[in-house]
């Protein structure tokens, strides 16, 4: 009886885990229970490797450190007859000079006290999916009838795609719908109640620190504000719609992204918006004004603000085609990081941030392209980064190990076909695409 009872056992388990895995990659169940899944392995994971104990050191700055070490060994002491501290910073650019305050987008005009914008359709996000869904909602304002699984199936055809940046957007609003659309950098609270009450919804991405979670990106839809009460009307895809989001969490998040801004609209109304922009219609003069910004903030700010100030202003010079300059800025943005809490420390970055990929490759930095790729996947402990991929890809290349190169380009490809970059670049090489 017992052996009888032993075999149906032995049978029955292996159909029960057959079934699970079936029932579990059924569409409806998978977006229910798929982020909780993830969720728990990600906790696990954590737990085992604490990302925010992983921190990247440019090779410059471990130039800097030995050299400085060397001198401190050879070189007499120097004595301030006052007394006073005559210490230097050994890290390059660790105390920045004081900027001139950036010039003002525009002329001040006068805007109502308040605006709202009716006719968005909410969509509460699926798993990692508040790109999608913002682009879907702001679309949904102009009559566009698709929703999220639309607007994902281009932007982030893999699952566990982490990021989706404007770029993306504009592009698939350009290439698949009547509209048009901009992204711009540097914004304030003004642009956006001025957008608005011209009757155009902005699209921000903006840092987010959920509950018993660590810093993340967030997109958000805008589609009204009240003076009197200080508070955005907020499309969320994650918390719920109309939210009421105020000017100050605006303010200290928003410099995560660049102040990042995406504004839709039909093609006819282009000069309108154009107009609004004033001086930022220019993209090159956006970037010009956004950069001023972000070096005036890396000298006023401190801790992680900080960090993002350093970090726009290297993405502003990648933008510029400052390279030199760029990867100077992302140097100071990592040389501040370790004096971040660890609790505060945004070790998700990378997964929406690759300018530091594009200025250490050309400023010939190759070794720290692969390196920061590398920390990069140890932190999220996975290896799911298109774009690390393809940045890691051409600095393997550089440095002449052309099997490594093909693998991590046949790699981004796979985890994003419509990520064009890596594609064509296996097509120089002559190499087929996965």
């Amino acid at each position: 009886m017992a052996s009888r009872f032993l075999r149906i056992l032995l049978i029955a388990i292996p159909l029960l885990c057959l079934s699970s895995v079936l029932l579990y990659n059924l569409p409806p169940i998978h977006e229910r229970l798929g982020w909780r899944v993830d969720n728990l392995r990600v906790q696990v994971r954590r737990a085992l490797n604490p990302p925010e104990q992983v921190v990247f050191v440019p090779q410059e700055q471990v130039d800097a450190i030995v050299n400085a070490t060397l001198q401190a060994l050879t070189a007499s002491p120097k004595v301030d007859p006052t007394g006073a501290s005559t210490a230097t910073p050994t890290l390059p650019g660790s105390t920045p000079t004081p900027q001139p305050s950036p010039t003002a987008t525009t002329t001040p005009t006068p805007l109502p006290a308040q605006a709202l914008l009716t006719g968005i359709r909410h969509e509460y996000q699926k798993f990692n999916n508040c790109g999608p869904a913002n682009l879907s909602m702001a679309l949904s304002y102009w009559g566009w009838p698709g929703d999220q699984r639309d607007t994902a199936a281009f932007l982030r055809p893999g699952e566990y795609d982490k990021n989706v940046n404007p770029a993306e957007m504009v592009a698939f609003v350009a290439e698949t719908t009547d509209l048009a659309a901009l992204a711009r950098v540097g914004g304030d609270l003004q642009t956006l109640k001025r957008f608005i009450a011209a009757g155009f919804p902005v699209v921000i991405e903006k840092g987010y620190d959920p509950p018993h979670d660590d810093w993340m990106g967030h997109y958000l839809t805008l589609n009204g504000y009240d003076d009197a009460q200080g508070l955005f009307t907020a499309q969320d895809s994650l918390i719920m719609p109309d939210f009421p989001l105020p000017y100050d969490l605006v303010e200290q998040r928003w410099r995560d992204f660049n102040y990042v801004y995406l504004v839709i609209y039909p093609s006819g109304r282009e000069a309108e918006v154009l107009s609004l922009l004033g001086p930022q219609a220019s993209q090159r003069s956006n970037y010009e004004y956004a950069a001023q910004l972000a070096s005036q903030e890396t000298a006023t700010l401190t801790g992680r603000d900080q960090y993002f100030a350093w970090f726009n202003l290297g993405n502003n010079r990648v933008a510029l085609e400052d390279y030199a300059g760029a990867a100077e800025a992302y140097d100071n943005a990592f040389a501040v990081y370790p004096a971040i809490p660890e609790e505060e420390r945004p070790w998700r970055a990378m997964w929406y941030l690759d300018g530091p990929y594009a200025a250490y490759y050309h400023t010939g930095r190759y070794q720290d392209v692969i390196n920061l790729a590398n920390n990069t996947f140890f932190a999220l402990g996975e290896y799911t980064l298109e774009e690390s991929f393809y940045w890691r890809g051409l600095a393997k290349e550089a440095l002449e190990d052309l099997n490594g190169a093909i693998f991590d380009l046949r790699k981004a490809v796979e985890l994003n076909p419509n990520y064009a970059p890596p594609r064509d670049e296996l097509d120089r090489l002559g190499v087929v695409s996965p």
